[in-house]
């Protein structure tokens, strides 16, 4: 049940007829099918249940605008004709890590006319001689199997896939662009810092010039002070020296 109290939560406010998308991973049923995935989601276009237990896709329910399903990390041996009935309009599978092991479990995906991509990487049956080309030859409506084509080239992503990474790098635009201005703004903080800082030396060495020109100021006043002083004193002297004459006159006369 647990499955079931989970999907339950998918959905909160929403009824089944409204849901495009479902994940289920790690759900794990009591067991192994699926509880609570029901006819109702005639919307559904994706659905993953990557390591839910599954055994058997039995009950899978009537999927029939489902494109993507993720069914990676379970334990699906056989019986993928059910995908067929159930969700004919598959265009991407991914059954890694299941336990398929022969091209006859494979043959019954001929009837997913719409299948375009279709993963097994990590089964059994990729240990097979030319599992590759065995593949290709038995489904030819397959381009890509377990992520690569025919030819090994690449698989390109989703048309969905392309539509998020545009959705996502239009809403990236805006924080990237308040980056930059951020970028811009702290380079144009650190630019004026960097004047400031001229600025605050160009100040210092003006305040060294300064003082300086005040210590060259000092000198000059205390020599002009000792000037004065050694004036004074030799004119006090000249006048000692002038008196003394004049007594010495005066005595001379008498």
């Amino acid at each position: 049940m647990e499955m079931k109290k989970r999907i339950s939560l998918e959905l909160r406010n929403r009824s089944p007829e409204e849901v495009a998308e479902l994940v289920v991973d790690n759900c794990r049923s009591s067991d192994g099918e699926v509880e609570g995935l029901t006819d109702d989601f005639k919307e559904l276009e994706f659905l993953s249940m990557v390591n839910v237990g599954l055994t058997s896709l039995a009950k899978l329910p009537s999927l029939p605008k489902l494109r993507k399903l993720e069914l990676s990390d379970n334990n699906i041996s056989g019986g993928l004709e059910t995908l067929a009935e159930k969700c004919p309009n598959l265009t991407y599978l991914n059954l890694s890590g299941n336990k398929i092991k022969e091209l006859s479990t494979v043959e019954a995906l001929q009837n997913l006319k719409n299948l375009k991509s279709l993963d097994l990487f990590n089964c059994e049956i990729t240990t097979l001689e030319e599992y590759r080309e065995s593949i290709f030859e038995l489904l030819p409506q397959v381009t890509y199997l377990d992520g690569f084509d025919a030819e090994d080239n690449e698989a390109p992503d989703s048309e969905a896939d392309d539509d998020d990474d545009d959705e996502d790098g239009e809403e990236g635009a805006g924080p990237q662009g308040d980056y930059d201005e951020e970028d811009e703004d702290e380079e144009g903080s650190e630019g004026g810092e960097e004047v400031g800082l001229s600025y605050l030396m160009k100040e210092g060495i003006q305040d060294e010039e300064d003082d300086d020109d005040y210590v060259e100021e000092e000198e000059e006043e205390e020599g002009e002070e000792e000037a004065e002083e050694d004036g004074g004193e030799r004119g006090e002297k000249r006048k000692r020296a002038a008196e003394d004459e004049g007594e010495d006159d005066d005595e001379d006369d008498d």
